[in-house]
């Protein structure tokens, strides 16, 4: 069985279609264009639902945004601010609660569209930091502190943050254009404790017979000679594929098939030397996902595992999709980074070896990623109907020691005791799309691989201790002999907050 490109490229967002049709096309920002930025705002009214009533509020949103950019490229919307005006009414519930303050957290669900096709993205985790509330009586003639709605008792919380990127893959007048508004409010009192109960949530809906676009961002193609040319040094960052013939790293069996597939890919292409691979941008938006990773990684010289994670996962949907009919397969470029309180890294890891064998040292580990995102590759084999699958995750990291104990007494390491230089973590799984097993990226499983760990660096105090941690911990050359298992959870997908997947879950780790 073989798959029309087009038609694959024309399936509808279906997670169930595995990690390389659908969703691990890649996951990487590309090279930004020059283009020029543009200040939109639109200004709405809501309809809300409030204990006192139902209630209309003015909402103003504002983002700095390109005003064009190629197909494929990330837009990432800069200056996020939703401004929310409550009016007096909306906050009486409050006053009763003797509340002095009130905070929110807005989601914003925001429409991407271009042509007749369209997805909406979810700009949450937006937060308005805590605002006096006013008393009774203020603003009523004029607008007393910071926040209030002059002349009307009320108050405006404006939120802010970070929102996901979105890429169109069809050219022409790209539109976003802001839909529902979720807010979660909560309330404290005079003296920093939250009221009792401790806040509200409220859905909001645009009030109809509105103009809602934010922005229009014009999208051309890759051909057009009117694309922006990326600027001096950029250039498209996505991974390239696994060096060597497709297929390195599966078992003997499906590696021979996929040799004799690219055996046909390379007479195909003698024949025709145009006709394959095609590379299709992706026809969807953009969106975003998080998910979470546990496991366990061996150091071989201390002959013992540390735990890792559960470690935090943003990830970005939808970039790079390659179709070589000819061979019968797919490759997606893919990329995730780790998050731990707002840092690039996994959650620190306390852990006990032996070393030597005999000296009982505890240790805290933390395990930073560096360099670009982490690269995921997913390699679809189509001509059977299983379509079974091949997945390489690949990071850069530096681990960093801390806390050191040997035998109960602590050893000063020093600010910034680490490997001196990144090491690789290469990991893989093995799954299959019909039905769904093995290592999915948008079911997760189980991923499996090995690093070589380098010297140790800038340990030490008032003594070198670099020596006494390579000697313990680091691979002898270039072997990678330590050893590591993830157990990855089901991705949390943007465009479907409230799914099953959703908040994501944290996985238990596979030994």
């Amino acid at each position: 069985m073989t798959v029309d490109a087009r038609a694959a490229a024309r399936r509808p967002i279906h997670w169930a279609v595995g990690g390389a049709l659908v969703v691990a096309t890649a996951l990487v920002p590309s090279a930004e264009s020059a283009a020029a930025e543009q200040k939109s705002e639109v200004a709405l009214r809501y309809a809300c639902p409030f204990p006192s009533g139902a209630e209309e509020v003015d909402v103003v949103v504002s983002a700095v945004l390109p005003t064009s950019a190629r197909t494929g490229e990330e837009i990432r919307p800069d200056q996020v601010s939703v401004e929310v005006g409550l009016p007096a009414t909306a906050l009486a519930r409050f006053g009763d609660l003797e509340a002095e303050t009130l905070a929110a957290t807005a989601r914003l669900t925001v429409r991407n569209a271009v042509g007749d096709t369209s997805a909406d993205s979810s700009w949450q985790g937006l937060t308005a930091p805590p605002t006096a509330l006013p008393k009774p009586g203020e603003g009523e003639s004029e607008g007393e502190g910071e926040g209030e709605e002059e002349g009307t008792g009320g108050l405006t919380l404006t939120a802010t943050g970070e929102v996901p990127t979105v890429a169109f893959g069809t050219p022409g007048r790209a539109t976003l254009a802001p839909a529902a508004l979720a807010l979660s409010l909560s309330s404290r009192t005079a003296d920093g404790e939250p009221t009792v109960p401790p806040g509200l949530d409220v859905a909001c809906e645009p009030v109809p017979g509105q103009e809602a676009e934010l922005a229009a961002v014009d999208i051309r193609g890759d051909q057009d000679p009117d694309t922006p040319a990326p600027r001096p040094g950029e250039s498209d960052p996505a991974p390239e594929p696994t060096p060597g013939r497709p297929g390195e790293g599966l078992p003997p069996t499906a590696r021979e098939k996929i040799d004799a597939l690219t055996d046909k890919r390379l007479d195909a292409l003698e024949d025709d030397p145009g006709s394959c691979p095609i590379e299709i941008p992706p026809e969807w938006v953009m969106t975003t996902a998080e998910t979470y990773a546990a496991g366990y990684a061996n150091a071989a010289k201390l002959n013992g595992a540390a735990a890792l994670g559960p470690a935090f996962m943003k990830v970005v949907l939808n970039k790079r999709y390659i179709n070589d009919s000819c061979a019968s397969t797919v490759d997606v470029s893919s990329e995730v980074n780790f998050d731990y309180q707002g840092e690039r890294q996994l959650p620190p890891t306390k852990a006990t070896f032996l070393t030597y064998g005999f000296m009982p040292t505890t240790a805290t580990m933390t395990l930073e990623q560096v360099g670009p995102p982490a690269a995921i590759h997913t390699h679809t084999v189509t001509n059977t109907p299983t379509y079974p699958e091949e997945t390489t995750v690949t990071a850069q990291l530096v681990m960093r020691l801390s806390d050191v104990e040997v035998n109960g007494v602590p050893l000063d390491v020093g600010p910034d005791c680490r490997t001196e230089r990144p090491f690789k973590q290469v990991l893989r799984g093995y799954g299959q799309s019909y039905p769904p097993a093995g290592y999915l990226v948008a079911y997760g499983g189980t991923l499996t691989g090995y690093a070589h760990i380098p010297p140790f660096t800038d340990c030490g105090v008032d003594e070198d201790l670099d020596p006494i941690f390579t000697a313990a911990i680091s691979s002898p050359g270039k072997k990678a002999d330590n050893y590591a298992k993830m157990t990855q959870a089901p991705l949390c997908v943007a465009t479907n907050p409230e799914g099953p997947d959703c908040p994501p879950r944290k996985p238990e780790p596979e030994r």
